[in-house]
């Protein structure tokens, strides 16, 4: 028997990508470049998980490496860590609409990286600054992939 959330997620994704990909098929050529770079790899990477989970068998169906057993957590704890999760994507998701994904994803990387992982001043503000050098020079310098700007900009 097949570990069924495994396979239940992996056929999400390909459902979801699956879909992006045939939506973004009917946009003009510099529209559908992005969807498309990031759903084509999703759906084969969806594939190729959903034929692992069904062809390994109960073998590796249960595995639980990285995982901690429910009675070593407290439920106060694991209720707390969930907030905060979602509290750091609806703030990315936030500060998309304010100031637009160019800006947002590198301010989001340098603030949990200072909030969340308590990490230096000096790492934060490289490790970000790297991280929009990648997606300045990727999205938009090398592939021209226009952006919206935000609502305050």
């Amino acid at each position: 028997m097949p570990n069924r959330a495994s396979l239940i997620l992996s056929l999400g994704i390909m459902a979801v990508s699956g879909y992006a990909i045939v939506a973004a098929l009917g946009w003009p050529l510099k529209t559908q470049l992005f969807p498309l770079v990031i759903s084509v790899p999703l759906f084969i990477l969806g594939a190729v998980e959903a034929a692992w989970v069904w062809f390994s068998g109960p073998r590796f169906a249960q595995t639980k490496d990285f995982q901690r057993p429910p009675s070593e957590v407290p439920a106060s704890l694991a209720r707390q860590r969930t907030l905060r999760a979602w509290g750091w994507i609806f703030g990315f998701f936030l500060a998309t609409i304010l100031v637009g994904f160019p800006v947002a994803v590198p301010l989001f990387v340098f603030l949990y990286l200072k909030l969340e992982a308590h990490e230096g001043w000096v790492f934060s503000i490289i490790f970000a600054g790297i991280v929009w050098a990648c997606f300045y020079g990727f999205l938009d310098r090398l592939l021209h992939l226009p952006f919206a700007s935000g609502l305050l900009f």
